[in-house]
Parts: structure tokens; sequence; C-alpha cells
């Protein structure tokens, strides 16, 4: 029977389960990678779990995120980080070598390779025909202890690419196209596959701002074939012995096709606050422009940055506008230092920042107030730049260029520049990646003073009566519920700090609440835990002694990461429930048992009604909340050495 690509590779992985949509499969994993917001608690967390070495084909620490050392706590994890991974087997990227997809993209992602990172945009990787899935820190400390990986077999959407990119389109409008047709919602519980005549005018860069960018469809990953365009990709990082072709058999069946017409599309822009709020940029041209950033793991490889660099040539950015350049990897920052293309961001009045996630993570270069700020980015979220009240909109690298020079919106399809840009140059230098000891034994793993004990939690009771401490609208994202940005990511590896800041933007005293009504339910919308991978946003709220979400729906890796730490996943077998309850109502699970059987009553004691939630959750799933959560079922269950 034929094949799609996605069923190749995942059916070539799965350990145990049926590969068919919607049941549940374990499959074993290749490769993982972390970074170091949320890396510090998974490296914790294998330790806990009693792990001598790695038992995956090649794990990678990177350093990319928490680079803005204002105290001593990023410094300490740093230097955590990179002792944990010389004693267990682990490479570490130091600090400055890039952001991790786009440093994983050029010196490990193969074909064929299932991947899981604690970063939900290890997505990236899917340009290089790998299942590459964000996932909780604690599922990635699974996979490195030699321990599968459980999904949902996903459906598989054809994303059917025909015609070439016009002048002044980028495959930033590919991706904003889809999030304007299907919503953040569109892809979940899916993967998309590309396929089509289209797919050979696209390069592995730009292939890549797709798949990365996927995350933001809910999408469990997307990919692209194999194809001699990752051959070339391949031979200019010098290890083309990683290539092998890969893509779907003809006639294979998929669950639903997607077309779209790449000479059809116009520059787009992902307006305020979400993804897919996306407007033609010719319909927001002369809005005035206060900062542009350009970079990311979305837009910062060697062709975007070059095609900015030609926006830019012999012209200077606006008097208004303040531009900032962060190159993904010290291979691209190398590159564009030896063809002089930084010479002509620095010309044009462009700030150079480090190899990092810088801006898009909210560490640093916050708009001023009320400010217009365009990004390359992937996520414009409520407060997730640093101002609440800026407007932030996402745009191509062409689309930040042309709009810093002009200093208001403007369409780079009417501007005139070269879309030629010189081959990138075949060079590698691997010497910031640091090699695992060959004596992990005398290796000292460092421990400053931010770096706390795992928080416990406690088995599953059988009654739950607590108060709805929280209702929250739809499409609540990990950004309100653990924020973001320089102030509270040094707080990544100390939970009972970091909880001090949960939902800090939607109710302000929010950890005082659920220490006085010792702990709590959250209640909530449609999508909720959206966005970023970070386990935080579950472990933090389990901290504070929440024992239940009760939400329209989930998205997945956020539900994944709430029974990993013993968090009920609820959903409203009838939506109208939802408006029922009101913040602060006593309700009552009256017998959590009943989560196995995929239905639980639950009680509003305030309101003198009863709800018949939905608990979409399989048998060892179950296990896991009864254990208080994987972590405690681990450590109860036989030794992984």
């Amino acid at each position: 029977m034929p094949k799609n690509l996605v069923q190749k590779i995942l059916d070539s992985h799965v350990a145990s389960g049926t590969p068919k949509a919607g049941e549940p499969v374990e499959l074993v994993i290749d490769q993982t990678l972390t970074q170091d917001a949320t890396g510090t608690m998974a490296y914790i967390q294998l330790e806990a779990m009693g792990v001598d070495q790695v038992k995956t084909e090649l794990s990678v620490s990177y350093v990319d995120h928490n680079t803005l050392q204002s105290g001593y706590m990023n410094a300490d994890d740093h230097a955590y980080l990179q002792s944990v991974a010389a004693k267990h087997g682990v490479l570490f990227s130091r600090p400055g070598n890039g952001i991790c997809h786009q440093v994983h993209l050029e010196r490990f992602a193969k074909p064929g390779r299932t991947l899981i990172g604690s970063d939900s945009h290890t997505p990236t990787a899917g340009a290089m025909a790998s299942i590459a899935m964000g996932a909780g820190g604690l599922d990635v400390a699974k996979a490195m202890a030699g321990l599968t990986y459980r999904i949902t077999y996903p459906e598989v959407v054809n994303v059917r690419l025909e015609g070439e990119l016009p002048h002044g389109v980028s495959s930033k409008d590919i991706i904003l196209e889809l999030l304007r047709r299907l919503s953040v919602k569109g892809g979940v519980g899916r993967i998309f596959e590309y396929t089509g005549p289209g797919v050979k005018n696209l390069s592995v860069y730009q292939r890549a701002t797709i798949t990365n960018m996927g995350a933001e469809l809910g999408a469990t990953t997307s990919i692209f074939p194999s194809d001699e365009t990752t051959r070339a990709f391949l031979a200019r990082q010098q290890r083309e012995e990683d290539y092998m072709p890969m893509e779907a058999d003809p006639d294979a069946d998929y669950d639903e096709t997607v077309v779209i017409n790449l000479s059809g599309l116009q520059p787009l822009a992902a307006c305020p606050h979400s993804p897919d709020n996306v407007k033609p940029v010719s319909e927001l041209a002369g809005m005035k422009v206060d900062q542009v950033s350009i970079g990311s793991c979305t837009n910062s490889g060697f062709e975007d940055l070059m095609k900015a660099a030609n926006v830019l040539k012999g012209k200077t950015v606006a008097p208004n506008v303040s531009l900032t350049v962060s190159p993904g990897s010290r291979q691209v920052l190398t590159k564009l230092i030896e063809n002089g293309a930084l010479a002509t961001f620095v010309q044009a009045g462009a700030r150079i920042l480090e190899c990092t996630c810088g801006p898009c993570i909210g560490m640093g270069q916050s708009p001023k107030t009320d400010g217009v700020s365009l990004r390359t980015f992937n996520r414009n979220f409520y407060g997730r730049s640093g101002t609440l009240s800026a407007g932030v909109y996402l745009v191509s690298p062409e689309t930040a260029a042309a709009s810093a020079v002009a200093g208001v919106f403007t369409d780079p399809s009417t501007v005139d520049y070269s879309d030629a840009i010189p081959a990138e140059p075949s060079y590698v230098d691997d010497s910031m990646i640091c090699q695992p000891s060959d004596d992990p034994e005398s290796v000292e793993i460092i421990r400053g003073p931010n770096i706390k004990p795992l928080p416990e939690n406690t088995p599953l009771a059988a009654h739950i009566e607590k108060k709805a401490v929280i209702k929250l609208p739809d499409n609540i994202t990990t950004d309100h519920i653990a924020p973001a940005g320089a102030e509270v990511l040094p707080y990544r590896s100390n939970i009972e700090k970091l909880s001090t800041f949960v939902f800090r933007n939607n109710k302000e005293g929010f950890a005082d609440v659920c220490q006085a009504n010792d702990g709590g339910f959250i209640v909530a919308g449609e999508n909720y835990g959206q966005g970023s991978s970070r386990e935080h946003a579950a472990m933090a709220p389990m901290y504070l002694g929440i024992k239940a979400v009760m939400a329209k729906s989930f998205a997945r890796i956020h539900k994944a990461n709430l029974i990993n730490f013993g968090i009920i996943p609820l959903t409203f077998g009838n939506p109208a429930d939802y408006d029922d309850i009101d913040e602060m109502d006593v309700l009552a699970i009256e017998d959590t048992t009943q989560a196995a059987t995929g239905k639980v009553s639950v009680k509003n004691v305030t309101k003198g009604t009863e709800y018949v939630m939905d608990c979409d959750i399989t048998d060892d799933d179950f296990v896991l909340l009864q254990h208080g959560g994987a972590l405690n079922f681990i450590k109860n269950s036989q030794p992984l050495n």
C-alpha cells in the first residue's frame, strides 16, 4: 500500500500501538535537543531518573535563550548545563554559537530521523525530512533515558505547492497564508506534508521557515521531502553522507489536501496579537513603524539575511526606526562578515545583536510604549515583546527591511532590489560545540544557588474540592501562564520563584490566591496552552496546587505536560457549562477514578449544578495521573540503567 512521507518515517519508529490516525502510539526517538530556558529542568529530571549516559543516537544541549546576564542566575544555569552534558553524554553548544533550530538544521538534522526538543519550534528540522516535534522537557528527558515518546497518531495534510514565488514574496508569506486560511487551531492533531512542483523552487532555508512556523498552526509537525536541494545543503555543510532521498510514494493517501499557488501570493503580515490575524502588507502600507527586528529561528538563516541586505544596500534606516539584526548562528555571522553583508547592515544603521533568540523570547529590545514593531519572528502574543501596549507584526525579512528604510509599513514587491544572492560558502566551524567527557565519572556537576530541587506532586486524591481560582478566555498561551522575558526567564530552574509570575498579566496576585485557597482549578476556553512547549506552564501551576484544568480544548504539547505533572485535563462535554462557572465558584470532582472512563462528573457546589466533562486520556496517562505525574511514576518503577 502506498505511503506518504510521514507514514514512512513514523511507522518505522512505532514501538507499540496501531499506526492509525487518532490512535496512541509509542515512538522510538533518535535525536533530542534542549535549550537553556527549558533544558536546565529537563536535565534535573534526567538526573532524578538515575540515568548515567543518554540512550539516544544524538542529544544536544543548546544555550540560546537566557544569554542576557544581568545577574548570576543565567550564568549559573549555563555552567550546570555544560557540566551535566559532559557527564551524561550530551553535546553542548556554547552561548553565542547560535539558535538551537538553526544550528541543528546546519549540523545535525538528518532525513528519516525522529527528533523531539524542549522547544515548540523543533519542527524546523522537518525541512530536512525529519519527524521533529516539540515536547515538554520531561518527555525529552524520558527520551534521553531511552524511553519511548507517546503521541496520538496524526492525520496527514498534503500542502501542495505550485508555481514560484514572485519578487518581494518569501517563504514567510507561504506559512502566513496557511495560518490565514486555517487559524492557530487548524493543525491540532495533524502533520503538514509539503509536496508538489513548487517544492523544488524552495531552498532548505525557505522550507525551514515554513516548518518552523507551522508550530503556530498547532500542528504536531511539518515536513518536506529530502531531494537534490537537501543534498546540496548537506554538501555545503560538509556532511553529504547524511543524505538519503525520501518522498511520498506515488498515489499516497492524505486526510486532506490544501493547494497554494506560490505565483499568486503577496506579502503578508500577522497583526496583533496572534499569528493567524493575517492581512496583506498592501493594506497596512503607510502605517508608521517604530522598531524592526530581523532574526529568530524563523528567519535568521544565510538566505534570509542576504535578502534583507539586498533591500538595505546603499540605504539608511529611517530616523524613526530602530533596526536590529540577529544572525541565527555563528556560521551565518561569519559568512556575512566574509561577503560584506554585515557591513551593509552596519552602514544602514542596524544594531547587530548576538546569535541568539534575543527579542523573540522577550530577552531585550522591548518596543516603546504604544510602539509598532515589525519582527521576522513566529509569535506576536500579547506581552511577549515585553511591552504590553506595543503592536507587534510578523513579517518577512524583505518586508522588514523595506519598512525599516521607509519608516512606514512598505510592500517589498513595490521596491526595486535584486532577488539574486551570492552562493552560500561551504564553511563549517564546530569549535563552539563541546563533546561529552571521555571520563564522565570525574565530571563534577556545577549547581549554583538558583538551581532548586524539583517540586514534588502528591498522588491523585480520590475526591478533590477546590475553587475555580481563575477563569480564562480562548487561546490562552503558555506566555500567559508562565511569561517569557528578561525578568522571568532566569528563574526557569527555580519553580518556587517562577510560580510568583504565573498569570501575572491575567490576574494580579494569582499565586497568592492559590496559596490562600490551597490550590484550585483553572477554567479556560478553547486551545488552552497554545504556543511554547515550556513545561513550566504546567509545573508552576502544579507547585501552586492546581489539580485540574477544565477547558473547551487543549493544545497538544501542553495537555501532555499537564498529565506529566499530575494535573487532570478535562474538556467541557457541553460548552455552555463553561458559561455557568464563575471565578471562585467551589467545584468538586467526586470520584477522580472516573478519569479512566473518559467521563468525569464535576459538581458546582456554589451553584448546585453538575457537569459531565470529557477526559480524553489513555490508560497509561491515567496511571501517570494516579502517581501524581510521570516523574513520580518513573522514580517508583525499575531503574533505567
